[in-house]
Order: structure tokens, then C-alpha cells, then sequence
């Protein structure tokens, strides 16, 4: 068993990562702002507070050097860049080449290089983080509800809404297999592993498929290793911690359904979450730090909640 500490700030979407100056940092979305907090486990400070007028913001990320801070809208073509060390907001008008009405869901590759932008009616648009300009476009049969990078950022797992996987290889932006999610009534999230051992896939009947990535890229029906069966509504968000010991499942349908999986016994930790009464409600988004020493759940009251930890040692 993991000890777990609770510590909360009033945060709504987050994403862990270190500043560039070094500090263990969190980013969230609430409104129209992005707050970043410095986190110390006790008072998590906020250090900032950026304002974005008339731009509710969907979902805002660190870049992988801690030096930007990406945010997209609900209902705009366009996304903002918040640069950390000028201390100045960055518009990116429509991009060009991307028709898209609106921007929402994107990923980051690992390795800082691209963003990916999961358009409508299947497509992927593949962006330059350097010059937020298109470099190219995938289309999955149907529509695409979530994207993966591998670690070494060479492939992107895409997700249809029909249970089919896509697996593209970035240099060629080329299909190289596609599989489909066993059981899979409608896709809804998808990650991998750190180590890139593992592929998880989460639907709407709530059960997250846990395959190796050995088995994806090989089998047309793949067996998952585990049928993770914890959630009774939607599973809509899984992530994985840095280690790939813990496999983090949520869905947003109902209060406190937060799930961590140890990996590889596939067990699920009884001992998470145990509260006499409601702490996390609905959960929006989930995020471990950089050394897994916090796991973060953000909600739909505004806040997010920071667990402390203590297996391991530091941020």
C-alpha cells in the first residue's frame, strides 16, 4: 500500500511540471484564468495568475522545457502561449492549413517537439512547438476522441469513438497498425506508459483494457493483459505515473470514482480514496508530478485536490 496525505488548492484543471527556474510548479485552468501554483505539499502558493479576456479556456499544459504555458478555448480556432521567461501572452491566430471551427483537446509530445491538435471528423493536425506552424495531417476512420505520444515521441496512439486504435508513426506520419479495443462500445481516453510497456484504453461502459504495446503493434484483436472493471460509468480519463507503478482511472459521471491500479499485480489500492465523507466529487482531470511523490484531481467544483504521496521521496 502507497500512504496517501491530502492537501487541497482551488484549482480545475491541472498539469504537473517544473518551471524553468526549477520550481515544482502546477498549471490550471478555472474560467477564463490559468493559475500556477508552487507546490510544496503544505501551502501551494499561487504565484501567478494569468487572465485571458473573453477566451474560457478548455484545457492549458506546460510545454515540456517549463517555459510556456498552452492554452485552448472552448468555442475559438485559436490558442494562446503564455511565455514564462518574457512574461508576455502569445496569440496563435488560426493556424494555417488547419480548418477546424474550434480547438480544444491537444497533447504534447515528450520530447517537446509537437503538438497535436484532435480536431473533428477524425483528423490530427501535427504542429511545430517551435513555430506552432502545421506540419502535416492524420485522419482516423471516425471520430478521434483522444491521442497518445509514446515516451520517445516516434508514435501517436489515436483513439476513435467506434474502439479502433490507430498507431502513426510521426517521422512518416504514416499509419503502421491499427487495432481494435476489445469490448469497446464508444472510445474515451487512451494513455501510455513511461516506459512504454503499457497502453491503456478507457470507454464509455467504464472498463479500462490495459494491453502491452508488444501485442498492439503485432495483433488486430489483442487480449488485454487486464480488464480493469472498478468504474460503473464512463471512463474518461487514465494516466499513468513516471514509474508505470501506478495506473490512475476516473470518470466524471459520478462522485469519487478515482481508481489507482498498482501495476504490474493489477491490483487496485483499497486504501484510495477512503474518505467519511465526498472530497473529490467529480472528477475532470488527473496528473502525478515528475517524481510521482503528488498525485493531483482536479474537480468540478473548482478545485484540485493534491495527494502527498510518501512511497516516494520527492516531487
Amino acid at each position: 500500500m502507497f500512504p496517501f496525505r491530502k492537501s487541497t488548492t482551488e484549482l480545475f484543471e491541472q498539469s504537473m511540471g517544473k518551471m524553468r527556474k526549477g520550481k515544482r510548479c502546477e498549471v490550471c485552468q478555472k474560467g477564463r484564468e490559468c493559475l500556477l501554483h508552487e507546490v510544496d505539499g503544505i501551502r501551494n502558493p499561487k504565484i501567478q495568475s494569468i487572465y485571458l479576456e473573453s477566451f474560457p479556456i478548455y484545457k492549458a499544459r506546460f510545454s515540456m522545457d517549463g517555459e510556456q504555458v498552452i492554452a485552448t478555448g472552448t468555442h475559438h480556432s485559436m490558442f494562446f502561449v503564455y511565455d514564462m521567461v518574457a512574461g508576455s501572452i502569445i496569440p496563435i491566430p488560426k493556424v494555417r492549413g488547419v480548418e477546424e471551427k474550434f480547438l480544444r483537446n491537444f497533447e504534447l509530445s515528450p520530447d517537446g517537439s509537437f503538438m497535436l491538435l484532435i480536431g473533428t471528423s477524425g483528423y490530427l493536425h501535427l504542429l511545430s512547438m517551435k513555430t506552432k506552424e502545421l506540419i502535416s495531417t492524420m485522419k482516423v476512420n471516425g471520430r478521434c476522441t483522444a491521442s497518445a505520444f509514446t515516451p520517445d515521441s516516434s508514435k501517436i496512439y489515436s483513439y476513435s469513438k467506434e474502439g479502433e486504435v490507430f498507431i502513426w508513426d510521426v517521422r512518416s506520419r504514416k499509419c503502421l497498425h491499427k487495432f481494435e479495443d476489445e469490448g469497446c462500445l464508444e472510445g474515451k481516453c487512451i494513455a501510455v506508459s513511461k516506459n512504454n510497456q503499457y497502453v491503456a484504453c478507457g470507454s464509455s461502459s467504464g472498463v479500462v483494457n490495459l494491453y502491452t504495446t508488444d501485442a498492439c503493434l503485432k495483433e488486430n484483436h489483442p487480449k488485454p493483459e487486464k480488464a480493469i472493471m472498478n468504474l460503473v460509468t464512463s471512463a474518461t480519463c487514465v494516466t499513468f505515473n513516471p514509474t508505470t507503478e501506478i495506473l490512475a482511472v476516473a470518470s466524471r459521471d459520478t462522485d469519487e470514482a478515482v481508481k489507482l491500479v498498482h501495476l504490474p499485480s493489477y491490483t487496485v489500492f483499497s486504501n484510495f480514496p477512503v474518505f467519511r465523507r465526498k472530497q473529490i466529487y467529480l472528477a475532470q482531470s488527473m496528473d502525478f508530478s515528475p517524481r510521482s511523490g503528488y498525485f493531483s484531481v482536479a474537480n468540478n467544483k473548482g478545485k484540485a485536490l493534491l495527494f502527498r504521496l510518501k512511497h516516494y521521496s520527492s516531487f
